[in-house]
C-alpha cells in the first residue's frame, strides 16, 4: 500500500524544496507557517487522513483526491492534460504504409486487449536485479505462488510487481463532459473501433459475436475503404467540441443529446478507441510533435482514454487523455503494440483485403447539428487555433554523450538532465523557479505520480557556479558540485518512488480540509506555496523501444512543457512554450550547459 509520509518529514522536505526560490526573509516567513500548520491544524488533518486510510485498504490515500483534481479541472483536456508518445517507424520500410500499419497496429492493439481481459497479460514488474528475476525460472516458481504471498517471493529477489488497476480503461473508455465534474465512462461490451478520417466519423466491429477478433484483412478491407472515402469534410467538424472549456462542452454535448445524437455519441463514447487517419505526410520531428499533441482537432478526439494516430506515411502515435491514467499503463501498450505489430505483423505488403462488402460493416456517423451546435463549433474552433497558433514546439539532439558516459563517471543520467534544465533557465532568466518532475509511485496498490522538486540549493549552486563564477572554479570543484547535485537528486528520486515525496501528503491534506467545509489554513495561503506549485519547468521522461519521442503542453501560461529521453550516447530533448517564453533559447541555453556538464566530466576546461 501507498504510505502516507510522516507529516515532519513532508515538512521538512517540503522547506528543502523551498529554499532555492526564496530570499531570506521570505524563507524566514514559510518556515513559520509551516511549523504553525505541523503542530496546530495540519497534525489534526494528518490524523484525519491516516485514519481515513486505515479504513480504506482497497486503495491508496491519493485516489480519490487525484481522480477529482483531474476531472473538476475546467481547462480543455487538449494541450493541459493530454500527453503524446510517438512510435518509432517500422525497423521494415514498406510496412510503414498507412493501410498496413493501420491494419497491423488495430490488430495488435485488439490482440493486447483480448490477453489483458483473458487475465493471460503479463504482470508489470520493475526489476532492481534483472539477473536474477528477470528469468524464465523465476516465472515459473512464482506462478505457483498464492497471489496473496506471490509478492512477497518477488521482492526477495528485488522484483517489484506495479499497480495494473488502470489498465481497464484503456479500451472502450471517454471522459464524458459534465458541469463541475467530469465522468469516467467504459463499457466493456462493445465491439467496435471509432475510425476518424477528414473529420468524418466512421464506426465498424472488429469483434464478432463469439468474442473472436475479425479476420486481419476484413479489418484491412473495412480501413481500406474508409481512406478511399471522398465524402467531403463536414462544415461543422464535431471533433472541435472536445477540445472546449469542459463546462462549455457539456452543456453542448446535452444539446447533442436532445438534437436527436444519443446513439451516435454511445458509438463514439463506447468504442474500443479511437483511430485518426490524417491525410498528410510527416515533415520533421517539430511536426510530428504538433500532429501527436494536437493535431488538427476536426480529426481526434481528445476525451476518449487514447487517440492512435496515423498520418500518410505510417507515422503513428498516441495522444492520451490523462485524469484515467499514467504514462506506465499508456507505455506498456505502446511497446507491446509496437513489439507485436513490427516482430509478428498480421497483414504484409502484398496481403490482399478480404473481399467484404465495406459498404455495409462500415457504419459513418451522422450528427444533426442545430444553429446552436453550430455556433458552439465555429466559436470551438476559433478559440482551438488561436491556442495553437500561439503553442511553440522546439526540439534538440544532444548528440556529444548519454546515458553510457555518466554511469561511467558515476553520476545519475536523469539528475544531469535535471541539472542542465537548472542551469539553462539560470543563463536565460537569471532565475531559479519552480520545478515539477513526474515519477510513477505504481509500485504501490492505486498508486499514481509523486513529484520530484528537481531545483535544489544544490542545483542553484551548482549552475551558478557554471552561469556566472566559471573562472572561481576548478575542473574538479566543478565535478564535484555535479556529483552533489547527483547523490541529491537520486536521494529525492527514490523517496518520491517509495511515496515519500512531500507534494501528493499536502495535496490530499489540503482537499481533506477543504472538503471538510474547513477555512483554508495560512500554510496554503502563503504566496510561496503558490510559486511552488506553479511549475514553471515541468518535466517528464521515459525510454523505450519503441517511442521515437513524447511531449505535452505548458502546464501553466509561462512555462515550459520539458520531455526528454537520455539515450545510450545521446539526449533528445522537447519543449513546449507559449509567447511568455522563448523556447527556441530554452532549448540553445540547454544544449550549451550540456556541453558545459560532459566537458567538466571529461576533465577538459570548459570551452577548450
Amino acid at each position: 500500500r501507498l504510505p502516507v509520509p510522516k507529516l515532519e518529514d513532508t515538512i521538512t522536505r517540503y522547506l528543502n524544496a523551498q529554499k532555492p526560490l526564496l530570499n531570506d526573509d521570505q524563507f524566514r516567513k514559510t518556515e513559520e507557517l509551516a511549523h504553525a500548520f505541523e503542530k496546530g491544524i495540519g497534525r489534526e488533518l494528518h490524523e484525519q487522513l491516516v485514519a481515513q486510510d486505515n479504513q480504506n485498504k482497497h486503495t491508496s490515500y491519493i485516489t480519490g483526491p487525484w481522480f477529482d483534481m483531474y476531472l473538476k479541472a475546467r481547462e480543455p483536456v487538449v494541450l493541459n492534460f493530454n500527453a503524446f508518445m510517438s512510435f518509432n517507424p517500422d525497423p521494415k520500410p514498406e510496412y510503414n504504409d498507412q493501410l498496413i500499419r493501420a491494419t497491423n497496429m488495430t490488430v495488435s492493439a485488439i490482440r493486447f486487449m483480448k490477453t489483458f481481459r483473458a487475465g493471460y497479460l503479463e504482470p508489470e514488474v520493475f526489476h532492481l536485479n534483472p539477473e536474477k528475476s528477470d528469468t524464465e525460472i523465476f516465472k515459473k516458481i512464482i506462478r505457483f505462488v498464492p497471489s496473496s504471498i506471490s509478492w512477497f517471493g518477488a521482492y526477495m529477489v528485488n522484483a517489484y510487481p506495479l499497480d495494473m488497476s488502470q489498465y481497464f480503461r484503456l479500451f472502450n473508455s471517454t471522459r464524458l463532459p459534465k458541469l463541475n465534474k467530469d465522468e469516467l465512462y467504459t463499457d466493456e461490451k462493445a465491439k467496435h473501433l471509432l475510425v476518424l478520417r477528414n473529420g468524418n466519423f466512421y464506426v465498424f466491429d472488429v469483434i464478432d459475436r463469439d468474442g473472436n477478433m475479425l479476420k486481419p484483412s476484413e479489418i484491412q478491407a473495412h480501413l481500406k475503404y474508409i481512406l478511399s472515402d471522398n465524402s467531403p469534410a463536414p462544415a461543422f467538424p464535431l471533433g472541435y467540441l472536445s477540445s472546449e472549456n469542459r463546462d462549455t462542452w457539456a452543456l453542448l454535448r446535452k444539446n447533442l443529446l436532445e438534437n436527436g445524437n444519443e446513439e451516435a455519441l454511445q458509438k463514439v463514447d463506447s468504442a474500443m478507441f479511437c483511430l485518426s487517419l490524417d491525410d498528410f505526410p510527416i515533415k520533421d520531428f517539430v511536426h510530428v510533435s504538433h500532429t501527436m499533441l494536437h493535431g488538427d482537432a476536426a480529426n481526434r478526439w481528445y476525451d476518449k482514454s487514447f487517440n492512435l494516430i496515423i498520418t500518410k506515411d505510417g507515422t503513428a502515435g498516441i495522444n492520451f487523455e490523462h485524469s484515467w491514467g499514467d504514462g506506465v499503463a499508456v507505455l506498456r501498450f505502446q511497446n507491446e503494440v509496437f513489439k507485436d505489430s513490427t516482430k509478428t505483423p498480421a497483414i504484409n505488403p502484398q496481403s490482399q483485403p478480404a473481399s467484404v462488402d465495406s459498404s455495409r460493416a462500415v457504419q459513418k456517423l451522422d450528427f444533426k447539428l442545430n444553429d446552436a451546435l453550430k455556433a458552439g463549433i465555429t466559436k470551438a474552433k476559433e478559440k482551438f487555433d488561436a491556442t495553437v497558433e500561439s503553442l511553440s514546439l522546439n526540439l534538440i539532439q544532444f548528440q556529444e554523450g548519454g546515458k553510457e558516459l555518466l554511469k561511467q563517471k558515476k553520476v545519475s543520467p536523469d539528475a544531469v538532465a535535471q541539472l542542465a534544465f537548472q542551469m539553462a533557465f539560470l543563463r536565460q532568466y537569471d532565475q531559479t523557479v519552480a520545478t515539477y518532475e513526474s515519477c510513477s509511485t505504481a509500485a504501490f496498490k492505486h498508486g499514481r505520480t509523486e513529484t520530484i522538486r528537481p531545483a535544489s540549493v544544490h542545483t542553484k549552486k551548482c549552475s551558478k557556479a557554471f552561469v556566472k563564477e566559471l573562472s572561481k572554479h576548478s575542473t574538479e570543484e566543478l565535478q564535484k558540485l555535479i556529483v552533489e547535485c547527483s547523490k541529491y537528486h537520486g536521494r529525492l528520486t527514490k523517496e518520491a518512488a517509495m511515496g515519500q515525496g512531500f507534494d501528493r501528503h499536502l495535496f490530499s491534506l489540503r482537499y481533506l480540509a477543504l472538503s471538510e467545509g474547513l477555512p483554508l489554513p495560512d500554510f496554503y495561503q502563503d504566496q510561496a506555496y503558490a510559486r511552488l506549485n506553479h511549475n514553471i519547468i515541468s518535466t517528464s521522461t521515459l525510454v523505450s523501444p519503441a517511442v521515437q519521442l513524447g511531449g505535452f503542453g505548458p502546464v501553466v501560461a509561462d512555462g515550459f512543457g520539458v520531455g526528454y529521453q537520455v539515450h545510450d550516447d545521446w539526449i533528445g530533448c522537447n519543449v513546449s512554450s507559449y509567447p511568455a517564453r522563448n523556447g527556441k533559447e530554452f532549448l540553445q541555453c540547454i544544449h550549451k550547459s550540456l556541453e558545459d556538464i560532459f566537458s567538466v566530466l571529461k576533465g577538459k576546461k570548459i570551452g577548450s
